[in-house]
């Protein structure tokens, strides 16, 4: 009797989303959405997360064995400092990537770099069992069109039961916000501006747009002061299968008045 065939792993779409601050796994509504937006998602084999909170030149791939949490946030409660997300590493993963990018665009490992707020706040709502083998990749730069090219180059980890994950904020004014913060409803018409111009773009697949948010999209610059935040989304629309096809918009609305809207490109 011959052994059973292995099916080949699900195809994965690529995700963009907010991951807002530790305070986030404090939102009902945004835990629900999260948790439901993952629920409907094949089970990955392993999680490659690109988050707005670590920029480094050339790529660097955070530790593959178990390290302590980067706690990036300052001024929150003592239990935002204690919560942990134990994911096994992804060594294989990090090999996978090394051997996915061209002889200029090298590849180096972090082995003491553990996850930032940006990966582990999303994933303990998306996949608190933390039994899923986790790798943060750095962003080198800023500039969209070779971000946009590195998710290009990785696209192929779909097909491997990948799930790539982009993690910023659709808006992100921080200094801009605080009547928001103090319980204002709504949002700045900045912030509405902008969520709005981007979920129009990406709908077009318009990259040429996207790629020139800085001077075409309304709200700037007080939708993303610094740039940070919007940049993930690039890697996520690299690694599209088609890149002009229009995305899905799984979590829309406000946080404190900046826009959560997530992707997800198939």
């Amino acid at each position: 009797m011959s052994d059973p065939v292995t099916p080949p792993p699900a195809r994965l779409p690529a995700l963009y989303l907010g991951h807002g601050a530790p305070p986030l796994l404090e939102d009902p509504e945004w835990m629900r959405q999260l948790s439901a937006w993952s629920g409907s998602l094949p089970r990955p084999k392993a999680i490659l997360i690109v988050s707005a909170h670590w920029q480094s030149a050339p790529i660097s791939l955070s530790a593959t064995t178990r390290v302590p949490l980067v706690y990036d946030f300052y001024g929150f409660p003592r239990e935002y400092y204690e919560l942990t997300y134990d994911a096994p590493g992804a060594p294989e993963l990090a090999h996978r990537i090394k051997g996915l990018m061209p002889a200029g665009e090298p590849v180096l490992d972090r082995p003491s770099r553990g996850l930032d707020h940006g990966a582990w706040v999303p994933l303990l709502a998306m996949y608190p069992e933390h039994d899923i083998p986790v790798l943060q990749m750095s962003m080198p730069d800023l500039d969209p069109e070779h971000l946009f090219a590195v998710g290009r180059r990785l696209a192929s980890l779909r097909d491997e039961g990948i799930l790539i994950i982009g993690s910023g904020f659709m808006t992100h004014g921080l200094p801009f916000i605080g009547e928001y913060f103090a319980g204002k409803p709504g949002a700045p018409a900045w912030s509405i501006e902008f969520d709005r111009w981007a979920a129009e773009a990406l709908t077009r697949g318009d990259l040429d747009a996207l790629f020139d948010f800085r001077n075409q999209a309304p709200g700037m610059p007080y939708a993303h002061p610094t740039v940070e935040h919007f940049a993930p989304l690039f890697v996520t629309l690299g690694a599209a299968s088609k890149v002009d096809e229009a995305p899905t918009f799984p979590i829309e609305g406000y946080w404190f008045g900046l826009a959560k809207r997530s992707v997800e490109v198939r």
